[in-house]
């Protein structure tokens, strides 16, 4: 069973930023049960700044990890060069790499995803489109409700319109762009050559 932290929890919120910033949290914890407790106490009320200690050297670890500003640029500019069928083969097989079950599908969306028994339509053809409005969303969650499945994602390197965001906001669509989409599409190309 894998454990899933709340979006908006503390740690959640920590993992997601600096790492320095869990630090500074746990040392001002250190620092406040060396101020509030007697001595004797002081090493039970430090030991309840482990857990920001843990999150920061987690969140250190994913940052160094994380590819450059620059890859991720250079490696969504290549992706928006590729024709259709080479950027479904090489999402699917960076999906694929990531420990997706992946099937190709018509419709609104174009690949039907399975992973920790959590179904997701994703529609990735109009990955490079200049600016996403609407009808697409629309289309995704139709075909999501149709098929009763937990997930919906559209892949986009494109500029989002408000409206459209605030829709997939609003319906639970995820957008998967940036350096996620980047880190799929890499694997994909490291899946592919290999």
């Amino acid at each position: 069973m894998k454990f899933k932290m709340a979006e908006n929890s503390l740690f959640a919120i920590l993992l997601r930023s600096s790492w320095w910033i869990s630090a500074a949290v746990g040392l001002a914890f250190v620092l406040a049960a060396k101020a509030i407790l007697p001595d004797k106490y002081f090493i039970v009320g430090a030991f309840g700044a482990l857990p920001f200690f843990v999150i920061s050297a987690m969140a250190a670890w994913k940052q160094l990890r994380a590819p450059s500003p620059a890859k991720v640029a250079k490696t969504l500019e290549a992706a928006g060069e590729m024709y259709w069928a080479d950027f479904a083969a090489t999402f699917e097989a960076g999906l694929r790499a990531d420990g997706y079950t992946v099937e190709r599908i018509d419709g609104g969306a174009d690949f039907l995803t399975v992973k920790a028994g959590r179904t997701a339509v994703v529609a990735a053809r109009r990955w490079k489109g200049a600016k996403l409005g609407l009808e697409p969303l629309r289309e995704l969650q139709a075909l999501r409700e149709k098929r009763d499945t937990h997930d919906a994602v559209f892949v986009t390197i494109g500029e989002v319109t408000e409206k459209a965001a605030q829709f997939a906001r609003s319906n639970g669509i995820r957008m998967l762009a940036g350096a996620e989409l980047a880190k799929l599409v890499d694997a994909g190309r490291k899946g592919r050559a290999g």
